[in-house]
């Protein structure tokens, strides 16, 4: 490796500067083959007696060091060589904390996972107040956990509880609430982060006392309490990822074993637990995940074309989706957005949505009143087309209405640019038929989102044949910038996502007239690893909203599976639209149950009247196997047609489309990698067996048959 990644710079007053800079990468990574490299330098400041203190510092702009390089990963062929690697990254970890000279890390950016396990190595930490400079711990979301010695510095720096909630969840800290904690010794502005990591380093080693609140007291410094700590951490955890995933089990024993039996038996299990947790399937589909999106984000033209700068944009419509459109195109994106609404309800409800959000972050310290204020000045609302004439984008979010976006194409042709594009956030109208009369159709594109829009990462990228390169790759850039993950997929009916989602609802739905109970069929689905199941989540979006696109799905592309069952036209006659108006298959409201110590809504039970009104007598019949079978074969098998009819461009689109836009289960790596580890023979017979049983709807599309004959897989 180039010697150019690690400089050693002695200044007059004897402290070193030791700079990081990975050439020709935008952001540092750790790989083993700097392992060498590192030992050079230290070989040096240790025959250096002129030393009196060493500062670790990035060269590169806005980051310190991102992580470890993932791909080494992949050159592993046993635990044993991930094993390895990991206890190398220890023991280099480990000569750094062992320098007699004090060692401070200058913290700008991202310092995460063996970023902030080579920080915790140093013995001070010096943050810099920036928007950027986030640590954290996040092995947790790629199935593994902290490989070189953070399972054990961690806890012993902050506290074993906080170190356990930022290593389970894998979620990230600013510079101040790192400082709260106890993570970093300083917090300073940017401007002066060398002067201040450079006067510590001369103060000699910092020294750390433990700042344990209350119940850190009663849960951490006694075997009981904590037992009662791990006991409790264990059963959350059981509850949270229900078996799915290896690594927080692995996380809690790696901890615990450092914490009961010292430090060094707790990087033997941490090496240990590492290298096991590298070979698992789990692992292996998170990081394929990962190195997908990477790999998205680097793709910035689309068909040759390159995007446009998006200077203003405008949302049509003040509703939910309009709200949440507006807030990420201000807060993420940084574009000043115009709310258009037909009644000034509509614009106050929208800028309240963003105000409410922002409001939520200052509570909680993640920003400033002043980023606030800023963020909430990029936003403005307007009865009239008043300063259109600058936008360079809008986004549409109005009623499900052809004639209605038919007027907003007229209307936003007459009013602003020629160069402006018109984005349609509908979520079952064809794109086709919206730019039917436009004066510019290479402009008019589908920009689908999904609700609530400042959670959901997906964004659904539908050009129709008309659709210029440029618009498309305008767009893609625009949702990225929003901070979504774009797919681009097919003008047809549904889309991709909902036109998997629909036949695994539809029959979740004839499970429950069939007899199943609603609580033991949502349980399977959680149990294989959906978020919700397919009953709650059809209470969430609206059974309206899916009684109003079965029809449309099943007059366009046709087939069984999107036959909605006609007994579910009981629920909206007796008014059960779900959570939106208080009434569906779960209880909601004053008649949901309560928490007696919070008063707030507890575990969801359903409302055995629909039962009735549906004419069922509910009884558990099925293997929850069977459950989860019926309704996720249609999905896949939906899935394989959706790519076989190039709805999407790739089977990799489709993971994401998935994973990011209903919650398929990430540790399965999408319906593409999970049909690949079920074997496409085995899907083929399975599918089988069940259109025997069931009917049409279970027949293996022709894509699988053909690649089940030659034994093909997607990847």
């Amino acid at each position: 490796m180039s010697e150019q990644t690690f400089s050693l710079d002695i200044r007059k007053d004897g402290i070193g500067i030791l700079t990081m800079d990975v050439p020709g990468e935008s952001m540092n990574t750790l790989k083993a083959a700097f392992v060498d490299e590192i030992r050079i330098v230290l070989e040096r400041v240790r025959a250096n007696k002129d030393l009196i203190g060493l500062v670790i510092t990035s060269g590169k702009k806005d980051s310190f060091i991102a992580g470890a390089d993932i791909s080494m990963l992949d050159g592993c062929t046993s635990a044993a060589d991930a094993q390895t690697l990991s206890r190398e990254g220890q023991i280099i970890f480990a000569e750094i904390e062992n320098l007699t000279i004090p060692v401070i890390a200058a913290i700008h950016g991202p310092c995460l996972g063996g970023g902030l396990e080579l920080a915790l190595a140093c013995h001070g930490r010096v943050a810099s107040d920036h928007g950027k400079t986030v640590l954290g711990v996040p092995e947790v979301q790629l199935g593994l956990l902290p490989g070189s010695g953070g399972t054990q510095r961690l806890p012993r720096l902050i506290g074993t509880a906080k170190a356990l909630d930022l290593m389970l969840t894998g979620k990230q800290v600013r510079a101040k609430q790192a400082g709260k904690m106890g993570l970093v010794d300083e917090v300073v502005p940017l401007s002066i982060l060398m002067e201040a990591a450079i006067a510590l380093a001369r103060k000699g080693k910092p020294r750390h006392v433990l700042r344990r609140d209350l119940q850190g007291k009663l849960l951490e410094t006694n075997k009981l309490g904590r037992n009662v700590l791990f006991d409790q951490a264990c059963k959350g955890v059981k509850a949270k990822t229900r078996g799915n995933y290896p690594a927080p089990e692995r996380i809690l024993e790696v901890v615990r074993i450092g914490m009961e039996e010292g430090i060094q038996a707790g990087l033997a299990a941490e090496s240990r637990c590492f290298g096991e947790l590298v070979m698992t399937a789990e692992s292996a589909a998170l990081r394929s995940l990962f190195f997908a999106t990477t790999q998205m984000k680097k793709e910035v033209s689309y068909q040759g074309a390159a995007p446009r700068k998006i200077g203003h944009a405008a949302v049509l419509g003040g509703g939910l989706m309009g709200g949440g459109i507006a807030y990420v195109t201000a807060t993420k994106a940084g574009v000043p957005v115009r709310i258009k609404d037909v009644a000034q309800a509509g614009i106050s409800n929208a800028m309240r949505y963003s105000y409410d959000l922002l409001n939520k972050k200052l509570k909680r310290r993640h920003i400033l009143r002043s980023e606030l204020e800023k963020q909430m000045s990029l936003l403005s609302g307007s009865l009239d087309f008043s300063g259109f004439q600058r936008v360079d984008m809008v986004v549409e979010a109005v009623f499900e209405d052809l004639a209605l976006k038919h007027q907003m194409v007229q209307d936003v042709e007459r009013e602003c640019g020629e160069q402006t594009i018109f984005a349609s956030n509908t979520s079952s109208l064809p794109i086709h038929h919206i730019a039917e009369g436009a004066a510019r159709p290479g402009q008019i594109v589908g920009l689908h989102y999904f609700s609530p829009v400042d959670k959901m990462p997906l964004a659904e990228i539908i050009p129709h044949a008309g659709t210029s390169a440029e618009t498309v790759a305008t767009t893609i850039a625009f949702a990225r910038a929003q901070g979504k993950t774009p797919i681009v997929v097919k003008d047809e009916a549904g889309f991709y996502v909902n036109r998997i989602l629909a036949p695994y609802m539809n029959e979740a739905a004839r499970l429950v007239l069939e007899g199943e109970p609603v609580e033991v069929l949502d349980g399977a689905l959680l149990d294989f690893g959906f978020p919700v199941g397919p009953i709650n989540l059809l209470d969430e979006v609206g059974i309206d909203v899916g009684a109003k696109i079965s029809p449309i799905l099943e007059r366009e592309l046709g087939g069984e599976q999107f036959q909605a069952p006609k007994a579910f036209d009981k629920l909206l006659q007796n008014d059960r639209k779900g959570r939106k108006n208080g009434k569906g298959f779960y209880l909601y409201g004053k008649a949901a149950p309560r928490s007696w110590l919070t008063g707030r809504e507890g575990k969801k039970k359903v409302d055995e009247s629909v039962y009735e009104l549906l004419g069922v007598k509910p009884q558990a019949k099925l293997a929850k196997s069977e459950l989860v079978e019926r309704c996720v074969l249609l999905m896949l098998n939906e899935a394989a047609m959706a790519l076989d009819g190039g709805v999407i461009a790739s089977a990799r689109d489709g993971d994401i489309g998935a994973i990011f836009g209903i919650g398929f289960p990430p540790f399965l790596g999408g319906p593409f990698r999970y049909m690949d580890s079920l074997g496409i023979a085995e899907l083929v017979a399975r599918l089988e067996y069940y259109q025997q049983r069931h009917g049409e709807r279970f027949a293996p599309c022709s894509r699988l048959k053909a690649m089940a004959a030659e034994g093909q897989r997607f990847y």
